[in-house]
């Protein structure tokens, strides 16, 4: 099933338009996504703390609470500061098991101010789940919820 993501773009910036809480935003930007995007299992943010992600805002099971920067899916994507999207995760040198349903993943780094803040993780039970497009329009909806974050928070420590 095709995401219109240039629909679920216009829906976050309509969702997040009047809110300043970084805290509520995040939590509807991952409740959006989780019932916007087809076949996943799991959607969250990870928060940059030190040098590790802790566990934000999420819809799915319950997962890991901390990944060191350069473990994991998510620890690579932070630590490289790129988008990483894995067609395998059991063939991800390091992948680190959080739902062993989870086949296929793409992890977005989140940045305001130019400093990274976290990642969004989206999780699906199919293998090869995610393409370009689909990389790009989770891209895509990331820098948007990064423009807003930009606006409402004065200093990146006040984010989650």
């Amino acid at each position: 099933m095709t995401v219109d993501y240039q629909t679920l773009n216009n829906q976050l910036s309509a969702l997040l338009a009047d809110e300043t809480d970084a805290l509520a935003n995040s939590a509807n930007f991952v409740g959006l996504l989780y019932g916007g995007i087809s076949e996943i299992n799991w959607l969250g943010i990870y928060v940059l703390r030190d040098k590790e992600l802790v566990l934000g805002p999420f819809q799915g099971l319950p997962a890991c609470v901390r990944i060191p920067l350069g473990q994991g899916v998510c620890g690579v994507a932070a630590d490289k500061n790129a988008t990483v999207r894995v067609d395998d995760v059991h063939a991800f040198d390091g992948h680190i098991v959080c739902d062993p349903e989870s086949r296929s993943e793409v992890v977005v780094p989140l940045s305001v101010h130019g400093n990274l803040i976290g990642v969004l993780d989206i999780d699906s039970p199919r293998t090869a789940r995610f393409t370009d497009a689909d990389q790009a329009g989770v891209e895509l909806l990331c820098r948007t919820f990064e423009q807003k974050l930009a606006k409402d928070l004065k200093d990146v420590s006040d984010f989650i």
